[in-house]
């Protein structure tokens, strides 16, 4: 069977139900990197990030400068981050900027990349996109969203 028709026969509910565990084996104790300038936000995602994966570490960097010398240091040390959720609007270096440095170092560029912003438009959309972002989520988000949006991630990864 050609995998266009095995995706349609499993549906919706079953390809979400496959991702939600391949997720959830795949990110068994591991390492998330969070990066948003505000810290309650960072907070808020990490707690709902430890909602949805069970015994994932999470670390926080306040902007792109800094997130990205945390994963570069950590990729030295040989224990690399295995997710990125960076917010698009920070001082020092946005989240597009972010992602665009960890699409072209050749150790980063596995790193699955979800942007989190408060914008929504047609062109920041494409922009993220283009520049290789896993998904796009807007503010405010809910657990569910957060959750789904793992697991489009994890089955376009994984899959």
């Amino acid at each position: 069977m050609c995998p266009t028709n095995l995706m349609a026969s499993f549906g919706r509910a079953g390809l979400l139900a496959e991702a939600e565990a391949v997720a959830s084996e795949r990110y068994v104790q591991a390492h998330f990197l969070v990066v948003d300038d505000i810290a309650s936000m960072r907070r808020v995602i990490g707690s709902l990030l430890k909602e949805q994966l069970r015994d994932i570490r999470i670390s926080e960097a306040a902007d792109g400068k800094s997130a990205l010398q945390l994963l570069r240091a950590a990729e030295a040390d040989g224990r690399p981050f295995d997710f990125v959720v960076t917010d698009w609007n920070m001082p020092h270096m946005d989240g597009i900027s972010l992602l665009r440095a960890i699409r072209e170092e050749v150790p980063l560029q596995r790193l699955p990349v979800l942007l989190v912003t408060a914008e929504a438009t047609r062109e920041m959309i494409l922009t993220a996109a283009k520049a290789g972002a896993d998904g796009y989520i807007v503010k405010p988000f809910n657990a569910d969203t957060l959750k789904l949006k793992l697991q489009q991630i994890m089955a376009k990864r994984y899959h």
